[in-house]
């Protein structure tokens, strides 16, 4: 494995380049609650039924979202409604395509940007800053058991059927991942969370992979199937963990959903093995850190080219200007102030 510690480094540019900052996370959940009233106060007016949920879904859900130079951010925020609150005039149930375009109508203000629009799945908001909110409507009906306890099942309006679905569930599977890793005693923050955000990164790290590489979810269910824990250093944990993908994908690019009975990507999908090739790309680029003779600025060099980025620049320099000073005490004896030392940003785990 490496021979250069690039833990610190890899860090930072998570804390800095990858997480969300405050500002964007406070701005995101701005339009995301105002959405949420606006879509209350349209139904209000239209006197149609409210729904008895509104939970945040996906990537913003997971804490898993990570930065984008063009704001691209996909939030997903599920609609649910009881099965009677999606009903016609006439008492019947609304086609799915009907309860999707009454949530859009819903949403219409005259004063923002864009009209939400009426996708496959959702409705889509979009904003002037880039990002967007997608709003999966979903249909709920009760039962009991055997032992009179209540079963809710959920129905996605998708296309023109509602299908059983729930992504909860999916936020609920990848916490319990995490909560099983910080019961092993890993320090700090969740050391999954972190890879999976810079997995993300990495995989739309050039404006030409955005549309070609595997979605999201995707890539957060390979990197939970094939995560390599490696304490107090990042750097390897996240080779190892794309080494192990690597090898998974150049045999089956097959990937099953975390919780339903499908697969979320098929054996000859193109995404994942464009990804694939993302991956294979950049481990050749860590390559360097096998050989006897690297050193800190080549280690940084290659992670400069891994996250098609110049911010490890800032470190070699730091590297070499540090080797070039002298000592405190020799600085104390020349009657010369000691340089002050770089401020280290606070780390940011993510949405609340």
């Amino acid at each position: 494995m490496a021979n250069i510690d690039c833990n610190i480094e890899i860090k930072k540019y998570h804390s800095i380049k990858v997480v969300l900052s405050k500002t964007q996370q406070d701005a995101i959940r701005g339009h995301r609650d105002n959405g949420r009233t606006r879509l209350e106060n349209g139904l209000i007016k239209t006197n149609h039924p409210l729904p008895y949920l509104v939970a945040s879904q996906g990537s913003y859900a997971t804490r898993t979202m990570a930065q984008d130079d063009e704001n691209d951010y996909d939030i997903d925020d599920g609609v649910y409604f009881e099965y009677d609150g999606l009903l016609d005039n006439n008492g019947d149930e609304l086609e799915p395509k009907a309860a999707r375009k009454r949530v859009k109508n819903a949403l219409y203000d005259e004063r923002l940007a864009f009209d939400a629009q009426v996708k496959n799945n959702c409705v889509r908001q979009y904003y002037p800053a880039g990002y967007h909110i997608d709003l999966p409507v979903y249909r709920t009906t009760w039962s009991q058991d055997i032992l009179g306890n209540e079963i809710a099942k959920h129905e996605l309006a998708s296309g023109e059927e509602w299908v059983v679905s729930d992504a909860r569930a999916v936020t609920k599977w990848f916490n319990d991942h995490v909560t099983q890793e910080l019961k092993s005693g890993d320090i700090d923050t969740s050391q999954l969370r972190r890879i999976v955000r810079l997995t993300k990164k990495m995989a739309r790290s050039r404006k030409a992979w955005k549309n070609k590489t595997t979605s999201g979810i995707c890539i957060t269910k390979l990197v939970v199937d094939h995560m390599v824990y490696v304490t107090d250093r990042d750097d390897e944990a996240l080779r190892s963990t794309w080494q192990a993908i690597r090898d998974v994908l150049a045999i089956s690019r097959t990937v099953r959903h975390p919780v339903q009975p499908k697969n979320l990507a098929e054996w000859d999908d193109e995404c994942v093995g464009f990804f694939k090739d993302c991956l294979s790309e950049n481990l050749k680029h860590l390559e360097v850190l096998d050989k006897s003779d690297c050193n800190h600025e080549m280690a940084m060099k290659a992670w400069n080219k891994v996250f098609d980025t110049d911010y490890f620049n800032d470190f070699i320099t730091d590297k070499k200007s540090a080797a070039s000073l002298l000592q405190p005490a020799t600085f104390a004896a020349a009657g010369l102030s000691f340089p002050n030392k770089p401020i280290v940003p606070n780390k940011s785990s993510g949405f609340a």
